[in-house]
């Protein structure tokens, strides 16, 4: 004979079973939400580069960033597009392939190069800053213009608490090691 209290008491699984008490709820977690947020965000737009230039994240990454400053290393727009040294190097190796991006070497250290936009990859930014402007645009125009000033300063020190806690993190596993 099968207990029926126990049976009543039982949750189903999923979210409408999720005990009351659990101590971390992953749709209340402020990390996942804003990779969620950045995933979604990054998906939308990546469909307007994606469908008219063929770009992938990394290589449009790429190109904003020689496009916003001109010569840069790898390291450089490694470190500015906060992307793996790897990425960057598959990214730049596919827009070169495509002959957008275009690579000089460095004299005084020849382990690493400068990179610029062609005139093609420099046509390519020019046309699709407009887009990226107005997709940011539209984005941003659900927050209350009386909030954004607010909404900046909040992401500005979300963004220097996140690095401060990495370096920390980076800094406390080198201790143990």
């Amino acid at each position: 004979m099968v207990d029926e209290t126990a049976a009543e008491t039982e949750q189903a699984p999923g979210p409408a079973g999720a005990p009351e008490e659990a101590p971390l709820r992953l749709e209340e977690f402020l990390p996942y939400r804003l990779n969620v947020l950045a995933s979604l965000v990054s998906q939308a737009l990546s469909r307007i580069y994606v469908e008219r230039y063929g770009l992938g994240v990394p290589e449009w990454r790429v190109l904003v960033t020689l496009g916003q400053f001109g010569v840069m290393t790898g390291k450089a727009v490694g470190a500015h597009s906060h992307m793996h040294k790897t990425k960057v190097s598959r990214a730049v190796a596919e827009l070169e392939k495509r002959k957008l991006v275009t690579r000089r070497a460095n004299r005084a250290d020849l382990r690493e190069s400068f990179l610029s936009l062609t005139a093609a990859g420099r046509t390519i930014y020019e046309e699709l800053a407009p887009g990226a402007l107005d997709f940011a645009r539209r984005l941003a125009e659900v927050v209350d213009p009386a909030d954004r000033v607010a909404f900046e300063r909040a992401v500005q020190r979300l963004t220097e608490r996140s690095r401060a806690l990495a370096e920390e993190v980076a800094r406390m596993k080198s201790e143990a090691s």
